[in-house]
Protein backbone atom coordinates (compact mmCIF):
# COMPACT_ATOMS: atom_id res chain seq x y z
CA UNK A 1 0.00 0.00 0.00
CA UNK A 2 2.70 2.50 0.96
CA UNK A 3 4.21 1.78 -2.44
CA UNK A 4 1.07 2.68 -4.48
CA UNK A 5 0.39 6.16 -2.08
CA UNK A 6 4.29 7.17 -3.31
CA UNK A 7 3.18 6.35 -6.73
CA UNK A 8 0.10 8.65 -6.22
CA UNK A 9 2.36 12.07 -5.08
CA UNK A 10 3.86 11.87 -8.65
CA UNK A 11 3.12 12.74 -11.70
CA UNK A 12 1.43 10.42 -14.62
CA UNK A 13 4.56 10.60 -16.85
CA UNK A 14 6.54 9.69 -13.84
CA UNK A 15 3.75 6.68 -12.75
CA UNK A 16 3.69 5.38 -16.48
CA UNK A 17 7.14 5.66 -16.90
CA UNK A 18 8.01 3.77 -13.54
CA UNK A 19 5.24 1.55 -15.09
CA UNK A 20 6.43 0.82 -18.11
CA UNK A 21 10.29 0.52 -17.15
CA UNK A 22 8.79 -2.14 -14.68
CA UNK A 23 7.41 -4.18 -17.43
CA UNK A 24 10.09 -3.60 -20.19
CA UNK A 25 12.48 -5.45 -17.52
CA UNK A 26 10.35 -8.93 -17.30
CA UNK A 27 10.77 -12.19 -19.24
CA UNK A 28 7.35 -11.77 -20.49
CA UNK A 29 8.65 -8.51 -22.64
CA UNK A 30 11.49 -10.27 -24.09
CA UNK A 31 9.92 -13.17 -24.80
CA UNK A 32 6.94 -10.84 -26.78
CA UNK A 33 9.95 -9.42 -28.51
CA UNK A 34 11.11 -12.56 -29.88
CA UNK A 35 7.72 -14.16 -30.83
CA UNK A 36 7.61 -10.40 -32.80
CA UNK A 37 10.77 -10.56 -34.47
CA UNK A 38 10.57 -14.67 -35.41
CA UNK A 39 6.67 -14.10 -36.75
CA UNK A 40 7.97 -11.24 -39.01
CA UNK A 41 10.70 -13.60 -39.80
CA UNK A 42 8.43 -16.58 -41.47
CA UNK A 43 5.84 -14.07 -43.05
CA UNK A 44 8.96 -13.07 -45.34
CA UNK A 45 8.26 -15.38 -47.62
CA UNK A 46 4.61 -14.85 -47.47
CA UNK A 47 4.88 -11.37 -47.93
CA UNK A 48 7.79 -11.72 -50.60
CA UNK A 49 10.38 -10.23 -48.54
CA UNK A 50 8.98 -6.65 -49.49
CA UNK A 51 10.01 -3.87 -48.83
CA UNK A 52 6.54 -3.04 -47.11
CA UNK A 53 7.44 -6.22 -45.27
CA UNK A 54 10.65 -4.94 -44.08
CA UNK A 55 9.39 -1.28 -43.05
CA UNK A 56 7.16 -3.21 -40.75
CA UNK A 57 9.53 -4.42 -38.49
CA UNK A 58 12.32 -1.19 -38.73
CA UNK A 59 9.60 1.18 -38.48
CA UNK A 60 8.32 -0.04 -35.35
CA UNK A 61 11.58 -1.20 -33.94
CA UNK A 62 12.29 2.47 -34.46
CA UNK A 63 9.55 3.54 -32.30
CA UNK A 64 10.29 1.18 -29.89
CA UNK A 65 13.59 2.43 -29.56
CA UNK A 66 12.74 6.39 -29.50
CA UNK A 67 10.13 5.61 -26.65
CA UNK A 68 12.36 3.23 -24.83
CA UNK A 69 15.46 5.71 -24.47
CA UNK A 70 13.12 8.26 -22.77
CA UNK A 71 11.92 5.71 -19.98
CA UNK A 72 15.60 4.59 -19.53
CA UNK A 73 16.42 7.85 -19.19
CA UNK A 74 13.72 8.70 -16.75
CA UNK A 75 14.78 5.25 -14.54
CA UNK A 76 18.17 6.33 -14.73
CA UNK A 77 17.66 9.53 -13.68
CA UNK A 78 15.36 8.38 -10.60
CA UNK A 79 17.86 5.94 -9.63
CA UNK A 80 20.77 8.28 -9.42
CA UNK A 81 18.33 10.82 -6.94
CA UNK A 82 17.59 7.85 -5.25
CA UNK A 83 21.54 6.81 -4.54
CA UNK A 84 22.26 10.90 -4.19
CA UNK A 85 20.18 11.45 -1.29
CA UNK A 86 21.16 7.85 0.26
CA UNK A 87 24.50 8.84 -0.07
CA UNK A 88 23.98 11.96 1.23
CA UNK A 89 22.29 10.60 3.99
CA UNK A 90 25.47 8.74 5.09
CA UNK A 91 27.67 11.43 4.91
CA UNK A 92 25.73 13.24 7.08
CA UNK A 93 25.51 10.39 9.54
CA UNK A 94 29.01 9.57 9.36
CA UNK A 95 31.24 11.04 12.44
CA UNK A 96 34.16 12.77 10.69
CA UNK A 97 32.83 12.81 7.39
CA UNK A 98 32.65 16.32 5.42
CA UNK A 99 29.21 17.81 4.93
CA UNK A 100 30.34 19.74 2.49
CA UNK A 101 30.26 16.91 -0.03
CA UNK A 102 26.72 16.36 0.84
CA UNK A 103 24.99 17.58 -2.68
CA UNK A 104 28.32 17.55 -4.60
CA UNK A 105 26.46 16.45 -7.46
CA UNK A 106 24.91 20.25 -7.83
CA UNK A 107 28.04 21.92 -7.64
CA UNK A 108 30.05 23.66 -11.02
CA UNK A 109 32.31 21.22 -12.85
CA UNK A 110 35.93 23.33 -11.27
CA UNK A 111 34.16 23.01 -7.65
CA UNK A 112 33.44 19.37 -8.24
CA UNK A 113 37.41 18.78 -9.68
CA UNK A 114 38.81 20.88 -6.68
CA UNK A 115 36.78 18.43 -4.31
CA UNK A 116 37.87 15.32 -5.87
CA UNK A 117 41.39 16.80 -6.17
CA UNK A 118 41.77 17.65 -2.05
CA UNK A 119 39.82 14.10 -1.15
CA UNK A 120 42.48 12.16 -3.42
CA UNK A 121 45.39 14.36 -0.99
CA UNK A 122 43.66 12.83 1.87
CA UNK A 123 43.40 9.75 0.63
CA UNK A 124 47.23 9.59 -0.32
CA UNK A 125 48.24 10.99 2.82
CA UNK A 126 45.82 8.46 4.73
CA UNK A 127 47.86 5.74 1.91
CA UNK A 128 51.11 7.10 2.87
CA UNK A 129 50.62 6.92 6.87
CA UNK A 130 49.36 3.45 6.31
CA UNK A 131 52.20 2.17 4.41
CA UNK A 132 54.51 3.65 7.00
CA UNK A 133 52.39 2.19 10.21
CA UNK A 134 52.92 -1.21 8.22
CA UNK A 135 56.21 -0.61 8.21
CA UNK A 136 56.91 0.16 11.25
CA UNK A 137 55.38 -3.07 12.37
CA UNK A 138 57.27 -5.14 10.14
CA UNK A 139 60.78 -3.63 11.88
CA UNK A 140 59.55 -4.52 15.33
CA UNK A 141 59.36 -8.14 14.01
Amino acid sequence: MRRSRRMAESSPFARAAQWASHQAGRSWAFITAVVVVVVWAVTGPIFGFSDTWQLVINTGTTIITFLMVFLIQHAQNRDTQAIHVKLDELIRATKGAHNRLIALEDQSEEELAAARLELRRVADAGNAAAEQAKRLVEAKR
